[in-house]
């Protein structure tokens, strides 16, 4: 069982920078995946990027690569999102989610949410 709590959302221009951090509770002895998604109003959930703990390349959407950076805190047991460059398109609630499974599957373990929004 994991509990996922992020913080770090608000409002900033277009060009501006937000990180977003997600605390990771329970049990992470073992190596999951875990990464952030986003929806905006009217669209689907998209799956903004996530990394697996136990090494590996970080996946991200097309629409954020060079822009955003994930990266975990182990020591803290938590889940970074640097955003930079940030676009008003990136408006969204972001969700962080982990999964102790395939990291392109289903993700079964998910935080509150945070809001992003990014003003032009």
């Amino acid at each position: 069982q994991l509990q996922l709590v992020e913080s770090g959302g608000g409002s900033v221009q277009a060009g501006g920078s937000l990180r977003l951090s997600c605390a990771v509770y329970g049990y992470t002895y073992s190596s999951y995946c875990i990464g952030w998604f986003r929806q905006a109003p009217g669209k689907e959930r998209e799956r903004v990027a996530h990394i697996y703990t136990g090494g590996g390349s970080a996946y991200y959407a097309d629409s954020v690569k060079g822009r955003f950076t994930i990266s975990q805190d182990n020591s803290k047991n938590t889940l970074l999102l640097q955003m930079n460059s940030l676009k008003p398109e990136d408006t969204a609630m972001y969700y962080c989610a982990a999964s102790f499974g395939y990291c392109r599957g289903a993700y079964n373990y998910w935080g509150q949410g945070t809001q992003v929004t990014v003003s032009s």
